[in-house]
């Protein structure tokens, strides 16, 4: 036997030669010569800039990362202690993971009831609960909760204005149970700015604070105060956006409570933080971080004590995106879900919510809510997710994007304290323009499929079966930011297409003009195919042609009057005049061309190619091809 030492240092890829940055530079510039992304001769002293991307808060997102981008970082410190970027708890998740959230918000008081043991009894830690309203009547909850542990499993209340009642139903549930109030647990939901955000309407901050002065003294583990940023999310706002308006709505909050007797770090503890996760599991990730360092540089500023940091630090309740769900190819929102979900666990969110697959669709059916609930379970148990403490702490991309998500944050949240505060903003209009401009700039990334959607903008099917779901109870909390979802705009396009189906038992379709043999035209016959079913406009490809009569037979037989050509540059340059003449003859109304817009070709109408406008390619199509527009 060998007695074996470790090394003092670990040094992985020992064995291969060392690499600068330089040599990293040449291999990335040869490549992107062979791909004409470079000329030949283009000097570029860091070609990486060409593969960079930029956030909606300006902030660039580069393919390498080196130690030097963090040797000027403030320290991520450690876990369990201030700032709290790598997280609430020395322990992180590791022994017991993260808080599975559920979330039931349909009117049946029995139907809600029976899924909320089961999601309990298989997974789930706690139980959110939307009341009020077209919602559960507040004094259902009795019935709601009558199968429940409620000393066991949190109950968080989301009652809108209703809260106060709700609160006092929750506890007459307690009292019931002989709960005592030390035992009592959850988050009764007070949100005053979260519904002036969500209504338009401005709500008495004063009331939710002398409610949450009376339960600090008597339910110690009872948190009242809830900063809901997902309506900032759901407006189109960036990552920035949604944190600024968090950590100003904390601050309103710290204010009231503290005015009502509270002390800083009592008054931080009454509150919950809510955050949108994304499939961008890297922002979101650096997000939940971020907002942690910015609310424990609130509370220093405030003069929270050291010894009680930790009672004062963030506590966050993720869900996943509403935004970013479809309702076209719904399963691909599974795969978003658990993007999602592992950003927020790797992010170190305390409670996530996962929202089921068919959400945006209508009332989720246990299946989904399965689904739902066994994503958070298998990253957590099989993926082992909560395995590491802060997994992403080290790394120079993360720690890089934190820092100037915290800092490009600070600046928007000094901007709404400059202006009078969250209130003050909300009610002037400034914070909807600022989300507005976001969500117009997102429209024409959407549009051009620089922000691609899988199912949708991508890859969509014309054959999928819908889902059928119970329609969701009308939404009841009006005004106030819009609500908008990432596939929007495709989705009406393909419900137009299906109304016209519906109406003439026929699909609107784009003849594919296909030049010469299959492996000249496939590439982009099949990029435009891809482009028009989203949509929901069916490609008709001929495959081969040898001659324009060919062409021409095929289109004849198509019965459509829009056509593409699709073949290669050598192709357009010797038959695309020809064939676009003689399809205008034949009565074609509209000849496009895959390919870069260029004037060389008479008779070409319009173009599709890489970073188009397809939102109005696809809608001036369907103008074309006489399908109505609702």
């Amino acid at each position: 036997m060998t007695e074996l030492s470790q090394p003092e240092r670990l040094t992985l890829a020992a064995d291969f030669d060392d690499a600068s940055l330089s040599q990293w530079r040449d291999r990335v510039a040869g490549v992107l010569r062979k791909t004409g992304v470079l000329g030949a001769d283009d000097d570029v002293p860091a070609p990486e800039r060409l593969l960079a991307s930029t956030t909606y808060d300006g902030i660039e997102l580069r393919p390498l990362y080196t130690a030097d981008d963090v040797a000027e970082l403030p320290s991520a410190g450690y876990p369990g202690l201030a700032p709290f970027v790598r997280g609430n708890r020395p322990e992180g998740a590791v022994a017991t993971g993260w808080d599975t959230r559920v979330r039931h918000a349909g009117p049946d008081v029995a139907a809600t009831a029976d899924a909320v043991v089961t999601d309990l009894e298989n997974g789930a830690n706690s139980v959110w609960l939307r009341l009020g309203g077209n919602a559960l009547p507040v004094d259902a909850l009795p019935d709601v909760l009558g199968g429940v542990y409620a000393d066991l499993a949190p109950v968080v209340l989301d009652a809108g204005a209703e809260y106060a009642a709700a609160t006092d139903a929750l506890l007459d549930v307690f009292a019931a149970k002989s709960i005592a109030p030390s035992e009592a647990i959850g988050t009764l939901g007070a949100d005053p700015i979260g519904l002036h955000a969500q209504t338009g309407q401005r709500h008495d901050i004063d009331a939710a604070a002398a409610l949450a002065s009376r339960i600090n003294g008597s339910h110690p583990n009872l948190r009242t105060m809830v900063v809901d940023a997902l309506p900032y999310h759901d407006a189109g706002g960036s990552d920035a956006q949604e944190l600024a308006a968090s950590i100003a709505t904390g601050v309103a909050y710290l204010r009231a409570l503290t005015a009502r007797g509270l002390s800083v770090a009592d008054a931080a503890a009454q509150i919950e933080f809510r955050y949108a996760a994304t499939a961008e599991q890297f922002l979101t990730i650096a997000k939940l971080r971020a907002a942690r360092r910015l609310w424990a540089r609130v509370c220093e500023a405030s003069g929270v004590a050291d010894a009680d940091a930790a009672r004062a630090a963030q506590r966050q309740h993720v869900v996943t995106s509403s935004a970013m769900l479809s309702t076209r190819d719904p399963w691909v929102n599974m795969l978003r879900g658990t993007l999602a979900c592992f950003g927020a666990a790797a992010g170190g969110a305390d409670a996530i919510t996962v929202r089921p697959f068919d959400a945006a669709i209508g009332q989720s059916d246990a299946f989904a809510r399965r689904i739902a609930r066994n994503t958070s379970s298998i990253l957590a148990s099989e993926s082992k997710v909560a395995g590491v403490i802060d997994p992403s702490g080290g790394s120079w991309y993360v720690e890089t994007l934190t820092d100037e998500l915290a800092r490009t944050a600070w600046r928007e949240f000094q901007a709404i304290e400059a202006a009078g505060g969250i209130d003050a903003e909300l009610a002037a209009g400034g914070i909807a323009d600022r989300l507005e401009a976001t969500w117009h700039a997102r429209e024409a990334r959407l549009a051009t499929r620089k922000d691609p959607l899988t199912g949708v903008s991508e890859f969509p099917q014309l054959d999928e079966e819908p889902i059928e779901r119970a329609p969701l109870p009308p939404e009841d909390r009006t005004g106030g930011l819009p609500r908008v979802r990432y596939p929007q705009a495709y989705e009406r396009l393909r419900d137009r297409a299906d109304a016209h189906v519906a109406e003439t038992g026929k699909r609107p379709k784009v003849f594919l003009a296909t030049l010469g043999p299959i492996a000249a035209h496939t590439a982009r016959a099949t990029f435009a195919a891809n482009l028009f079913a989203a949509g929901g406009i069916e490609p008709v490809n001929p495959g081969a042609t040898d001659t324009v009569a060919d062409v021409l037979a095929a289109f004849v037989g198509s019965h459509t009057t829009v056509a593409c050509l699709c073949g290669t540059d050598m192709a357009y340059a010797e038959q695309a005049d020809e064939v676009a003449a003689a399809l205008r003859k034949a009565g074609a109304k509209a000849v496009l061309l895959a390919g870069k817009p260029t004037d060389a070709y008479e008779g070409v109408t319009g173009f599709v190619h890489k970073g188009c406008d397809v939102l109005d390619v696809l809608a001036t199509t369907l103008d074309t091809l006489g399908v109505k527009d609702s």
